[in-house]
């Protein structure tokens, strides 16, 4: 089975060195010390390692059964599930109105992310309920967030969001689910949702269902969908649980990975909701929970390949194959480690420094929307907005790209069940897909991102990057050539990149259309750069001041050249295709595919 330890001293470093999070200006994070950080993520790490990542191998041999309409989770999820709520770990970052402990969102995404490497499918039923929490704390009445937010802070009520129909994914606009308004103010919603993931389960009293629809007589397309909120059982006037809603699971789907989780078709047959702020602003609020659920997806891709690493780590150092070529390194073995080989090397090599890199850049980005929420800085707002595409798309296709790498070292055991390491890949696939597939990313990103406010927020972006070059050319010996350097390069490939959309898009718009993805790769390669040059230079800083734990500082040092040599150069592989245009992807006609 596999085993998974949680990377806390990692994730101390990126909060206390690179982010210096006890020194920044953003109320709360003064109380993020050393000390407290450590408890906090020591309590996780234990959950994790010893209730969690057992019961992940569970959760995808067994999955979901629906029977009689409702879905049994699998064995040991209802006991683990009131563990991590008598921990109050679902409310980290919610506000204390509502019962939640108001803690900085950079530290409860570091969180998340060992609730994902740990089992992926089982902390999808308290995220997606922390997402619906986020926007009908947005958009909700005074009334409504009284009724739900404290029942589903503590997990007791758990929350979804339901988008897609069988006819219609990405193009919400198209959706038939109805709401027609009643007397007493409510809706009727009649329409079937698909891919609802955690839509029915047994570890939770009541859902709470956030259903997009359009009222009758509304504008048609995208601009006539409305939210509501759809109960599993109404709730009283006094808070106790009413009837149960007109709503049930018709199906749980068949899937390729996350079986712990229950993805269900959704039918409402005349379900009573509520609306969620105004009618036919729907999309409004529905985003402030899918940006977050973004967010969260990129933690998620990261994650995997966080786990699939460690185990890849152990099974290298342990398995013994051939010998060096260089001379023995086991002399008492029949054949040395798998590790001593330099393919070995190059496979860990990709994935230790993708996944260092992935965990600073989210951090950083949970950083920005602390900014955002507690001091109202909209630069920040803006520049997380740009990068959120980029941090769902590139991180999770990155992601599952180290989980078959993991896998690899495997050779065939990496394929065989018993080892776990295909459940990793499996799992990992979804986040590819899910919260807008990545190539929607990609399009929201040059289509809309870039020119965001006037392109203001990409280019406070590469002023961001200039700066930190420009602030740092004489640190440390070599710190110019090893790190700055190629994030220069890199930088400049990206901007080459954005001016060929500039002038090439408006003339003909499939050109910036069809190198959107090589942008979004191009952009994720430049911004896990600066974040390694961020991180070289925070342990060269700690070195300098002799502190203990200097292997790690120097690990980090060597880690991060390896990804400036070997990752970072992509960028020019990437420019290349943009700039041959549309017209390669396009010359082939429809009819001779």
């Amino acid at each position: 089975m596999p085993s998974y330890t949680a990377p806390i001293r990692d994730m101390a470093f990126i909060l206390e060195n690179v982010l210096d999070v006890v020194h920044s200006d953003v109320p709360g994070y003064d109380e993020l010390e050393t000390d407290f950080i450590s408890a906090i993520f020591s309590e996780s790490a234990k959950l994790c390692e010893q209730i969690l990542t057992p019961l992940n191998t569970t959760g995808d041999t067994q999955g979901c059964q629906l029977v009689n309409g409702v879905v049994r989770t699998p064995e040991g999820f209802k006991d683990a599930f009131e563990v991590v709520k008598a921990g109050g770990w679902p409310g980290l970052d919610c506000d204390p109105e509502y019962g939640g402990q108001g803690m900085p969102f950079v530290l409860a995404s570091a969180v998340t992310e060992m609730f994902s490497s740990s089992n992926m499918a089982f902390s999808m039923y308290q995220g997606l309920t922390h997402g619906a929490y986020s926007a009908i704390y947005a958009h909700g009445t005074e009334q409504q967030k009284q009724t739900y937010l404290p029942k589903m802070v503590s997990c007791e009520w758990t929350g979804t969001m339901n988008l897609t129909e069988p006819h219609c994914g990405t193009d919400l606009g198209l959706m038939r689910t109805k709401a027609r308004r009643e007397t007493d103010g409510s809706y009727s919603i009649s329409g079937q949702k698909i891919f609802i993931s955690a839509g029915e389960h047994d570890l939770a009293e009541n859902i709470i269902h956030l259903v997009l629809a359009k009222i009758e007589g509304a504008p048609e397309g995208i601009k006539g969908v409305s939210l509501f909120i759809v109960p599993k059982f109404l709730v009283n006037e006094n808070g106790s649980l009413g009837q149960r809603n007109a709503l049930s699971a018709g199906k749980l789907e068949e899937k390729m990975g996350i079986h712990g989780n229950a993805t269900c078709v959704m039918n409402y047959d005349g379900a009573t909701g509520f609306l969620v702020g105004e009618a036919h602003k729907g999309m409004r609020a529905m985003f402030t929970m899918m940006n977050e659920a973004r967010l969260g997806v990129g933690v998620q891709g990261y994650a995997q390949a966080e786990v699939a690493y460690q185990n890849a780590l152990s099974y290298a150092q342990d398995r013994l194959q051939g010998r060096s070529v260089i001379g023995v390194e086991n002399p008492d073995g029949p054949a040395d480690p798998l590790i001593v080989h330099p393919d070995i090397r190059r496979n860990l090599m990709d994935q230790k420094s993708f996944v260092e890199g992935a965990r600073a850049f989210t951090l950083w980005g949970a950083h920005l929307i602390d900014r955002h929420h507690r001091l109202n800085d909209k630069a920040a707002d803006g520049l997380v907005s740009l990068l959120t595409p980029v941090i769902k798309g590139f991180l999770t296709d990155k992601g599952f790209d180290m989980c078959v790498q993991a896998q690899q070292v495997y050779g065939g055991h990496g394929y065989i069940e018993e080892w776990g390491m295909s459940q990793f890949a499996r799992d990992a696939r979804i986040a590819m897909i899910y919260e807008g597939a990545n190539g929607v990313q990609a399009l929201d990103l040059v289509g809309r991102k870039l020119a965001q406010d006037g392109g203001k927020h990409a280019m406070s972006f590469f002023e961001l990057v200039r700066n930190f070059i420009s602030e740092n050319v004489e640190v440390y010996d070599n710190f110019y050539k090893d790190f700055l350097d190629p994030l220069e390069q890199a930088s400049k490939d990206l901007k080459a990149g954005a001016m060929y959309f500039m002038n090439n898009g408006m003339k003909n718009p499939n050109h910036a259309l069809a190198g959107s993805y090589d942008f979004m790769h191009m952009f994720g390669h430049v911004c896990l750069g600066l974040m390694w040059a961020q991180m070289a230079k925070a342990s060269f800083d700690a070195l300098e001041k002799c502190i203990d734990d200097v292997a790690f500082y120097e690990t980090k040092i060597t880690t991060g050249r390896y990804y400036m040599q070997r990752q970072l150069p992509a960028t020019a592989v990437h420019l290349k295709r943009i700039e041959s245009g549309a017209d390669p992807v396009m010359a082939l006609g429809v009819t001779n595919f």
